[in-house]
């Protein structure tokens, strides 16, 4: 299991469509994969439980990843929350 501290860098947040375009990459991998804040943890892979975090710029979440591709999954999220030119 990798457990990997991020800080969310995109200007809009995940809300919306970036939360879409996070649960769609999220699904490209096998490996369970889970975000973690104040003590909440919601699946990745969902677009709903996502939204309830309502993870704003500058905010740090915890990305947990759990199976065979767990490595290549956080790498490519971690990269996804911490781009700084998507809208």
């Amino acid at each position: 299991m990798i457990e990997k501290s991020v800080e969310v860098l995109l200007e809009s947040g995940l809300q919306a469509r970036p939360a879409a375009q996070f649960v769609q990459e999220a699904n490209r991998f096998s490996a369970d994969l889970f975000l973690e804040k104040d003590g909440k943890r919601i699946n990745a892979k969902s677009i709903m439980g996502l939204m309830t975090l309502a993870l704003a710029k500058g905010e740090t979440v915890m990305l947990l990843a759990e199976g065979h591709d767990e490595e290549e999954a956080v790498d490519s999220l971690v990269a996804f929350m911490t781009e700084t030119d998507k809208p």
